[in-house]
C-alpha cells in the first residue's frame, strides 16, 4: 500500500510559486513520485473496496483518462493561463458517468485545502430537474439522508444555488433551499496530517460509506442503479 506524504504538498506549494512549463519539466520526475504514483496506488488500493460500498463506481487507475485528474488544465477559455493546476483530485465515478459532472466520491489534495466530497457537480438541466423532483416526490427520504448523524458529523453540503426557486417549483415550498441548489455536492474538510498517515484510506472508506446514502439518493433520482 502507497502511502499520501508530506511530499505531495510540497510540491505543489513549490509549483503554485513556479507554474510554468520549464519548472514542471524540470521537476517531472517528482510529480510523477510523489503525487501520481502514490494517488495511482490509493486508486487500486480503494477499488478493492469500493464494490462493498456500490458496485456500480469505479476504480481506475490507469495515468490518463481514469480516476486521477490531469494536472493540465484547459485553458482554452480561460483568462488564467497558467498551465497545471496546483492540486490533485481523485474521482470515483459512476460506470455510465463520462466526465466529472457524474455522480461521485471524491479527494481532493490542495495545500491548505484537503477534503473529502461525493454528491453530483455542475449537473447538467435535465438532471437537476430529476433530482429536484426526486427531493419533491420523497421530502421525507431526503431530509432524512442530509440530516443522518452520520453525515452531518462530517459532511457540509455547498456548491451555487438560484438565489429564487427554480421555474416550475413552488415557492414555499419546506425544502425549497435544496430546491435551489446547482450542485447537489457535499463535503468533509480534512488536514494535510490527516491524509499523510498509513491508515488514512480506512478514514477515506468511512467518509465514503457515510456519503453512501447521499450519493445514492442522487445517483437513483437521475435513473443509475445504484
Amino acid at each position: 500500500m502507497s502511502m499520501i506524504r508530506p511530499e505531495l504538498f510540497k510540491f505543489f506549494r513549490e509549483l503554485r510559486a513556479n507554474n510554468n512549463r520549464d519548472w514542471f519539466e524540470a521537476n517531472k520526475a517528482r510529480y510523477e513520485k510523489e503525487v501520481r504514483e502514490p494517488l495511482l496506488q490509493f486508486i487500486v488500493d480503494f477499488g478493492v473496496r469500493l464494490p462493498e460500498i456500490s458496485p456500480h463506481f469505479v476504480a481506475d487507475a490507469r495515468k490518463s483518462g481514469g480516476s486521477l485528474f490531469r494536472i493540465n488544465r484547459d485553458i482554452r477559455f480561460s483568462n488564467d493561463k497558467t498551465p497545471y493546476k496546483i492540486h490533485a483530485g481523485v474521482q470515483f465515478r459512476h460506470e455510465q458517468g463520462k466526465d466529472v459532472h457524474a455522480p461521485g466520491f471524491y479527494l481532493h489534495l490542495e495545500p491548505d485545502s484537503v477534503f473529502v466530497g461525493g454528491g453530483i457537480w455542475h449537473p447538467d438541466n435535465t438532471t437537476l430537474g430529476k433530482i429536484r423532483d426526486a427531493i419533491v416526490d420523497n421530502p421525507e427520504k431526503w431530509q432524512s439522508i442530509k440530516t443522518d448523524e452520520a453525515f452531518v458529523a462530517d459532511y457540509t453540503l455547498g456548491g451555487d444555488s438560484l438565489t429564487r426557486a427554480p421555474k416550475g417549483y413552488d415557492p414555499d415550498h419546506p425544502l425549497v433551499e435544496d430546491l435551489k441548489r446547482k450542485d447537489f455536492v457535499a463535503g468533509a474538510n480534512l488536514t494535510e496530517g490527516d491524509v499523510c498517515v498509513p491508515d488514512f484510506i480506512d478514514r477515506f472508506t468511512a467518509l465514503c460509506r457515510a456519503a453512501s446514502p447521499f450519493n445514492e439518493f442522487l445517483t437513483r433520482a437521475i435513473g443509475l442503479p445504484y
